[in-house]
């Protein structure tokens, strides 16, 4: 099994649409294009627009989730949940400190 992690700190900001709204985090882009490269080379199942599935930890929480490259970006970007959000006490603008796990 191939393992990448990461280890980042950056800021939360808010997506919004007509009704809804998402948290996210931007990975950085070197780390971004080292994910890209690691899963055009490994990786054989991607998931729904380009998904990448990770396990995430911020402060005392750990989840599952997928992060998702942004073209606007150039670089994946990272839902954060809102129960996580609430435990964590992230709001938009919060640097927050991310450890990636990605394995193949």
């Amino acid at each position: 099994m191939l393992e990448l992690d990461f280890t980042f700190t950056e800021k939360c900001w808010l997506w919004t649409a007509d009704k809804a709204a998402w948290h996210f985090i931007t990975v950085p882009k070197n780390h971004s294009e080292e994910i890209k490269f690691f899963t055009d080379n490994h990786f054989g199942k991607r998931r729904g627009w380009g998904a990448i599935r990770v396990t995430v930890n911020i402060g005392s929480s750990e989840w599952q989730t997928s992060i998702f490259p942004s073209k606007g970006l150039d670089a994946y970007i990272l839902p954060i949940k809102a129960d996580v959000r609430k435990k964590e006490k992230i709001v938009v603008d919060n640097l927050i400190e991310v450890t990636l796990n990605i394995k193949v």
